[in-house]
């Protein structure tokens, strides 16, 4: 349910409007725009339709959420959510960029990429210290020792540090080294890692799932936010289609149409949707161009020797060209990197 607030209330009839929500153990969260206050109310639905709050003091309208997911909805806060991450904004104005290797390597390979990153205004670093692979004869990361070569070059070079969790007995762990904990493509819909996360004083990246459809998507957003955790990345990383030309087909239109949805921060992973170098500066332009709050690159000083998605990587070189023509088309649209 919301509940929108009368230009001229008084803060005691927000008050009042929040203390009986409250009372019969519904949840509420206050969006402040400006010209709008909005109360949006989550719980047992039977009391929400039997509560009469259009007769509280101050309150001009009262409307169901008649979509699914109600804390990720644009109609429960319709301003965006803008996630700071020491200082950082994603969700704002500025479009972050976060780029690294897949996997993590060693403490010297990671350091040499990250060298590359920092003249260019790249704040994050990904890489994987727990690997899901295809193959279980695949590489499947370093573990807490990669998570301890990500720490050590955020200590050196300032970048903070993005990485997956795989499994919830890892939680305390990943979170002692991440600055943004990722939900990968294949766990989006695990449950049981999702209400995890939940609980976590962190911003939780979700990737969307192979084949999940947008509403599959925010209902796990949904998970999350439901536990209290409302620091929530969005992030469309191409979907499975019947093409055989590139890794995933990206779901370009998926970014304007989240935007539309929900208030939470969209980025996209270019690298995973094409898995094709080659392909990646175009479909991060047009991730730009479509409204993206972030881009997540898979860079790499010698992708030729990369111990996962060498061939989706870019060389530092490429990076920078790529990051030049983003910016222009930022510019464009009214952002910047």
């Amino acid at each position: 349910m919301i509940i929108v607030m009368r230009p001229d209330h008084e803060e005691g009839d927000l008050q009042r409007v929040v203390r009986r929500l409250e009372d019969l153990g519904l949840r509420t969260h206050i969006s402040k725009g400006e010209h709008r206050t909005i109360v949006g109310a989550i719980g047992d639905e039977r009391i929400l339709s039997e509560l009469p709050m259009q007769s509280f003091a101050g309150v001009e309208a009262v409307h169901p959420i008649l979509k699914p997911y109600k804390l990720v909805s644009r109609e429960f806060q319709p301003e965006n959510t803008v996630i700071q991450v020491n200082g950082f904004p994603i969700g704002g104005q500025q479009i972050q960029v976060i780029a690294g290797p897949c996997a993590v390597e060693s403490r010297e390979v990671l350091e040499e990429i990250a060298e590359e990153l920092v003249p260019e205004g790249v704040h994050f670093l990904r890489g994987g210290a727990f690997k899901p692979r295809t193959s279980p004869y695949s590489f499947q990361g370093w573990g807490e020792k990669g998570l301890k070569f990500l720490a050590s070059v955020r200590e050196k070079l300032g970048l903070m540090v993005v990485t997956e969790l795989m499994d919830p007995r890892d939680t305390v762990l990943v979170c002692k080294y991440a600055d943004i904990v990722q939900i990968g493509t294949r766990n989006m819909s695990n449950f049981r890692l999702l209400t995890e996360v939940g609980n976590i004083d962190k911003p939780v990246l979700l990737k969307r799932g192979l084949c999940a459809t947008i509403k599959e998507f925010l209902m796990s957003a949904e998970y999350i936010m439901a536990q209290g955790n409302e620091k929530v990345i969005l992030c469309e990383r191409g979907i499975r289609t019947f093409e055989t030309e590139t890794r995933n087909t990206l779901d370009i239109s998926a970014v304007p149409l989240l935007k539309q949805l929900t208030h939470l921060p969209v980025i996209v992973d270019p690298s995973h949707a094409v898995g094709r170098a080659d392909l990646v500066a175009a479909v991060s332009r047009a991730a730009v161009a479509a409204g993206a709050d972030g881009l997540l690159v898979e860079v790499h000083v010698r992708p030729e020797e990369a111990m996962s998605d060498g061939p989706q990587s870019l060389r530092p070189q490429a990076f920078r060209a790529m990051l030049e023509e983003c910016r222009r088309v930022a510019e464009a649209v009214g952002r910047f990197i």
